[in-house]
Parts: structure tokens; sequence; C-alpha cells
């Protein structure tokens, strides 16, 4: 047997395994209140990072495939299409491969690759701003959650990490992590208010929080509704 580690157990109680009878049961009653609207297109989309340091690249590229916006370049052969190959405009790779990628460098490619972002820091938003957005893009189709939080705060291995939410329970207030590391652990409901506790951790590097990026296309009817909001 080769030395290494298949996969890790995922802690619990305080993450539920998406595939387990309770995960299960979140799912369905969360789609049965509306709440799981932009799943099946990321679900479509859904990949595992190819290097130990491209989650951030990994969950962009699965976002910017689950919103059809179009690269605009061959990825190979007549398609275009994204992986974290094509994310390359903004950010040299071998750098994000080295050192990963921080929360500024994704919105740059977010903006690079033809999307809107807008990035939340934990420390200038709150929780009730992310559970807004996050009910929001459950709700549709037309925007996702990318979130950067410290795997710590969900007594996971490892340290800072990107993924999409997938969905969202609003009886029991949880969120669905489309976990990119997919090698190490699998799709996972976690409360939402300890995955607001891990974007609360001060980045070493920075001396900044995490936080979230709302990703959706440029000129949609979302930007249209915040525009008539704010102007309300």
């Amino acid at each position: 047997m080769v030395k290494g580690f298949y996969k890790r157990v995922l802690p619990s109680p305080s993450a539920v395994d998406f595939v387990s009878s309770n995960g299960k049961k979140l799912f369905l009653e969360a789609f049965q209140n509306g709440t799981m609207q932009g799943f099946n297109s990321l679900i479509s989309y859904f990949q595992t990072q190819s290097e130990l340091t491209y989650c951030g690249l990994a969950s962009l590229s699965m976002v910017l495939n689950a919103l059809a916006i179009d690269p605009g370049r061959k990825w190979k052969g007549p398609w275009r299409w994204f992986d974290e190959s094509m994310l390359d405009s903004c950010v040299p790779l071998e750098k994000v491969k080295a050192n990963g990628i921080s929360f500024e460098k994704l919105v740059s490619i977010a903006h690079c690759a033809g999307a809107k972002a807008e990035p939340f820091r934990a420390s200038h938003s709150t929780i009730d701003d992310f559970r807004k957005y996050v009910t929001k893009c459950s709700t549709s189709d037309e925007c996702h959650v990318i979130v950067s939080y410290y795997r710590a705060a969900l007594k996971q291995t490892g340290a800072g990490h990107y993924s999409p939410i997938g969905g969202y329970h609003v009886g029991k207030d949880m969120v669905l992590i489309l976990d990119v590391a997919r090698f190490k652990y699998p799709p996972h409901w976690v409360p939402l208010a300890l995955l607001w506790e891990g974007m609360n951790y001060i980045v070493e590097s920075t001396g900044q929080t995490r936080g979230f990026l709302l990703i959706s296309r440029p000129h949609t009817k979302l930007d249209m509704l915040n525009f008539l909001d704010s102007n309300s």
C-alpha cells in the first residue's frame, strides 16, 4: 500500500455528508422550499481542483461555466470552455500553484473572465448580509456565492479554502458546501453561523479577514433589481 491519504473523515456533527440519510433529507426539504435553484447548474459543472492550491480557480471556473459565460477563447480543439488553465489572464498559474490565490486576485480574475464579482470581507459585512446573499443566490440561478473560509472553524484539516455554496436550508440555517477538494471531503451541509465564523479568521499574509464573493453575469436581471433597489 502506497503511503498517503485516501480522503478524510468528515467531522460530525458540525458537518452533514450530502449523501447521508440526513444530508438527503436536508436537500429534499431545501429543494421543496425553493432554496436549491442554483444547485442543478453548479452540480452539472462540479469539478475537483487539479492542484492543492487551486481551490479558488476551481471554484471560479465551476461558477463561470454554471453561469454560461463564454471565455471567448479556445480551451482545446474548437471548444471554448473554462477550467483552471483558462484563468491565467490576470495571474500566472505558476504563482497560484506555488502560493495559492488571494481574495483580491480571485476577484480580479473573475472580472477578467467576464463575470461581475462583488467581494465582501467578513470584517466589513455581517452574518445577516451573508445570509441575505446566500438566500438570494439559492433562490435564483443568476448568481452564485463562493466562500473563503478557514477549515479549522469546521474542525477540518487544512487552512484557508474556497468553495461554492450549492444551496441553503432555511429551517436549519445550513448551507451546502460543494467542496472542490473532493479528494479530501465530500459535499456537506454546515451551519451558516459556523461557516461565518470560518470567514472571520485573519489571513496572516494580509492581516484581513476572509469573506465571500457574489458572482453573476454582467447586466443580468439581478443587476437591474439591485439598481432599482438602490434607487427606490
